[in-house]
């Protein structure tokens, strides 16, 4: 039994000894760099894509907030009332009636106009129902009647209203 004690040690102890050089050959950089792999430059080019995307996202909302500041009185026209407010209209849409009481709870904080909040609302009811899929026009939708609430509806609106008439659609 001692000697195969002994020749398992000496295996295990052999095949380190054989490993080792090779896993420290493997880790020694190398005189010359390597141009990085087409899959990497893949990977870059769609990091540089999602910057670019997302400094696009950030300049058109800053956008909508100087659109609304300028259109707007104040207590409206702020930054986090507009969007604090745009919150509120979209989850009394959906029916999150209890999330919609935490944002209303922050948009009076911040001390913005209770009744520019109800026109929207009433904006955004008066256009008829939506696709539940489409999110983004119902943020749309809510951001047009944050800066005119009490605007009539377009064109595009009153065709899509005729279409969900006829479809018998209901409201989500």
């Amino acid at each position: 039994m001692l000697r195969h004690i002994n020749f398992t040690a000496l295996a295990l102890v052999a095949t380190a000894l054989v490993v080792s050089p090779a896993t420290g050959f493997a880790q020694q950089p190398g005189a010359e760099q390597k141009p990085p792999e087409p899959a990497q430059q893949g990977e870059q080019k769609q990091e540089g894509e999602q910057k670019s995307a997302e400094q696009e996202l950030a300049a058109r909302a800053m956008a909508e907030y100087d659109d609304a500041a300028a259109k707007l009185p104040h207590s409206a026209g702020a930054p986090e009332c507009v969007w604090t407010g745009r919150r509120v209209a979209s989850l009394l849409w959906r029916d999150d009636i209890d999330t919609a009481r935490r944002y209303i709870e922050l948009y009076d904080r911040f001390k913005c106009s209770s009744d520019h909040l109800k026109l929207v609302f009433r904006c955004v009811i008066k256009q008829g129902p939506l696709d539940a899929k489409a999110s983004d026009r119902l943020a749309a939708r809510v951001h047009n009647c944050w800066i005119t609430p009490e605007g009539e509806t377009t064109a595009a609106t009153e065709k899509i209203n005729s279409t969900n008439a006829k479809a018998a659609t209901v409201p989500n």
